[in-house]
Parts: structure tokens; C-alpha cells; sequence
């Protein structure tokens, strides 16, 4: 059964970084830090299909991602080499994209949210050797990447962008092994402690923040150790809840549609920008994100419907143009009284 709290958190985050793309609101990261909250909501499913599949859930959910992701690939790469990009190897990452794939042109913006599917991939591929470490050290697991956050910060090192990734996130991840294993739920060894725990680790994220804020100020996209430290602090408290949600369809069609929403947000951010920017069209203050904000909610909604299905289908789900629809009551028709009358039966041929 479907937890319904964990939809709505997953609807939010997919909405957040829809609405944070197209205004660019440094305040959104701090009052959901939605790429965390999605990374741990990832992880507890993950270790719900390991637990049920075995190493197989790794193809279940690497089925479940590359196929959507293909279909905007298929549009982006012909695109690219035919605007001059020169080919490498390096292109066919596209299909499989555990480093960065090279880009080019209107492209280059356009696949910059990427980043999240490389991120994920290795955090799908690593779960099969982390979630038996993780139950047997829970608690140094979930702090090592903090502490390996902290040493690139601290020397200020530049690793490579996946080791990093690895660091900021993979705390997030892991305190997805702990809701599903009920580490946070009531009773479990985290519960008691999460408010103490979010708010030393929210105080430290927030005066780090506010210390060596970013070149775009509080944005905490660009303070990666404020990041980690405030989204596990917002993560400890969300999931060591579970209220009762209504199933409204909106959340089965956020949650099943979630991974076009993503993959496609931002190529149309840049065309309705450029829009914008042709036509004169204000682009900044109220007026300027509400018309865009709006035209971009239209085109996905159109996108969605056109290639949204992909989704259905690489999750074994039936095909629907907008999914959560009630399958439609057929009326039965009653069996008829038994009228009390003689019915002669024939009597049975012969053999011939």
C-alpha cells in the first residue's frame, strides 16, 4: 500500500524545483530543500525493492529511470550534433549517464538538472553494498559523508563533481534507509532524538550559511556544507511523521509523472525565456514569473500528456493520458427471480 505522507512529500519537492527554476527564489532552498528530501524519499524505496528483489532491484529501478530519460536524450543529441557538437564517446554517457555527458548550445542549460539522474545512478548502483554496511553502523554510515563534506570544504578541495555529490547527498540517502527500516518512526533509535538532533545540526547549518553565504546570497545550492547540514535537519523531522493524507489525484499524478516533470522543466524554462527575450516580454519581478511560471506549467502539462506514458510503461503500469483515474464502476444486472414455472428440458440425442 502506497504511503500517501511520502507521495505528498515527493509531489512538493517535484513542484518546488519546478517553481525554484523559474523564479530562482534563494528562500525556496531553505524552506524545503527539495533534492535532499527527494534523495532520501529515493532511498527508502530502495531499500523497501532490496529488500523484497535482492541485487535485482537495481534493474527494476534502473528500468524505471533510463527509458524517460531516453526519450528527452532522443530529442537533445541529434539536436546537438546537428548545431556543430563534434562526436566523442563520450556522447553515449547520454544513455547511461554515470559521468557528465558533454553538451552543447541551447542544450548546455537545457540538461543542466542532469546532474540529479548522475547522482542517482550511483546511489542505486552503491545501495546493494550500503544498505548491509548501513545496518550494521547506522550511525558512523550516515555521518561519513558529512565528514567527507566537510574535509573537501574545510581544504578546499575540488574532487571530481560525483565525489562531492556523493558527500553532500549521500547522508540524505541513507536517512531513507533509516524511515524504511523505522529508525525514525516511533520508537526507533532516532525518534527521541530528532529534535535535538535537527536543531544542532539546523543551528550549524544556519551559521555556516549565514558566514560564507554563496555568490546568490542564502542560496544553499552554493553552500554545499549549510546544505547538508540543513536539509538533514528538515529530513529528521519530516520523516519521523506520518499523518493521514487524502488520496487526491493530483498527488498519484505528481508522483507518476514526477520523473517528466523533471527531465523537462527546464528545457521549457529556456524556451519560454527566450520567448521573453524576443518578444520584450517582462521577465523578472511578479509580473515576469507569473506569466512564465504559468506558460511553462501549460507546456508541461501538454509534454506530460504526450510523453508521460513512457512512465507507465517502464513501470509495468497501464497506459494512461493522466494517471489516478478510478477504474469506472460496471453496473451488474440482477440475476432474475425464479419464477416457479415448469422448464422442459429435452431429452438427449442418441449416439448415431
Amino acid at each position: 500500500m502506497r504511503n500517501r505522507y511520502l507521495d505528498l512529500l515527493r509531489a512538493v519537492a517535484t513542484v518546488r524545483v519546478v517553481i525554484y527554476h523559474s523564479s530562482g527564489w534563494a528562500a525556496l532552498t531553505i524552506v524545503f530543500p527539495a533534492m535532499s528530501v527527494m534523495f532520501a524519499l529515493a532511498g527508502s524505496m530502495m531499500a523497501a525493492s532490496l529488500d523484497r528483489y535482492g541485487p535485482w532491484a537495481v534493474e527494476r529501478r534502473l528500468h524505471r529511470l533510463l527509458p524517460a530519460l531516453w526519450v528527452l536524450v532522443g530529442v537533445a543529441v541529434p539536436f546537438m550534433l546537428i548545431g556543430g557538437m563534434v562526436w566523442d564517446w563520450k556522447v553515449l554517457l547520454w544513455a547511461f549517464p554515470v559521468e557528465d555527458p558533454p553538451a552543447t548550445g541551447f542544450w548546455l542549460e537545457g540538461l543542466a538538472a542532469m546532474w540529479y539522474l548522475r547522482d542517482f545512478l550511483w546511489f542505486v548502483l552503491l545501495s546493494p553494498l550500503a544498505l548491509p554496511l548501513f545496518r550494521r553502523f547506522p550511525l558512523p554510515t550516515i555521518i561519513a559523508p558529512y565528514l567527507g563534506l566537510a574535509v573537501i570544504t574545510f581544504a578546499g578541495l575540488t574532487p571530481p563533481a560525483i565525489i562531492r555529490d556523493l558527500c553532500l547527498y549521500g547522508s540524505a540517502w541513507l536517512l531513507g534507509f533509516a524511515h524504511h527500516d523505522g529508525m525514525l518512526s516511533p520508537g526507533g533509535v532516532l525518534h527521541q532524538r530528532r529534535w535535538w538532533l535537527a536543531g544542532v545540526l539546523g543551528t550549524a547549518g544556519a551559521a555556516w550559511a549565514l558566514t560564507h553565504p554563496g555568490p546568490r546570497g542564502l542560496d544553499l545550492n552554493d553552500i554545499p556544507l549549510a546544505n547538508a547540514l540543513w536539509s538533514t535537519a528538515f529530513i529528521l523531522v519530516a520523516l519521523s511523521v506520518n499523518p493521514r493524507i487524502p488520496s487526491w489525484r493530483i498527488l498519484k499524478v505528481l508522483n507518476a509523472r514526477a520523473l517528466t516533470i523533471y527531465l523537462w522543466h527546464v528545457p521549457l524554462i529556456l524556451l519560454v525565456v527566450r520567448l521573453a527575450n524576443t518578444t520584450g516580454l517582462p521577465i523578472f519581478g511578479w509580473v515576469g514569473i507569473s506569466w512564465r511560471l504559468i506558460l511553462v506549467t501549460a507546456l508541461l502539462a501538454l509534454v506530460v500528456m504526450a510523453l508521460g506514458w513512457v512512465e507507465d510503461w517502464s513501470a509495468g503500469r497501464g497506459l494512461a493520458l493522466i494517471p489516478g483515474r478510478r477504474p469506472r464502476a460496471v453496473p451488474v444486472s440482477p440475476a432474475p427471480a425464479y419464477s416457479g414455472l415448469a422448464v422442459s428440458v429435452p431429452a438427449p440425442r442418441s449416439a448415431e
